[in-house]
């Protein structure tokens, strides 16, 4: 299985904190910065609805446009998917 999406824009302080938090809790992602490709903001686009980041997106499971504090909330109310990333 592939790797989870984290879509970000550099600079981003939403990004920023998540790319902290994933590296702190161990969660391996690719990476991908819409701004330096923006080939990608399709994709963005296309699996999310809307264009702003940090999205996370793992198989057909998304979480877009969240803080650290969402994106807990997230993987409280989908624990299969917490598992699935290896969260607790």
């Amino acid at each position: 299985m592939s790797e989870p999406i984290l879509y970000i824009k550099q600079g981003c302080p939403w990004c920023i904190d998540a790319l902290a938090y994933f590296k702190k809790v161990g969660l391996k992602l690719d990476v991908v910065d819409v701004i330096n490709d923006p080939s990608k903001m399709k994709d963005l686009i296309s699996c999310s609805g809307q264009n702003k980041t940090p999205t996370l997106k793992n198989g057909d499971f998304v979480v877009a446009d969240f803080d650290i504090d969402e994106f807990k909330q997230a993987m409280v109310e989908n624990s299969e998917q917490a598992k699935k990333l290896g969260l607790k």
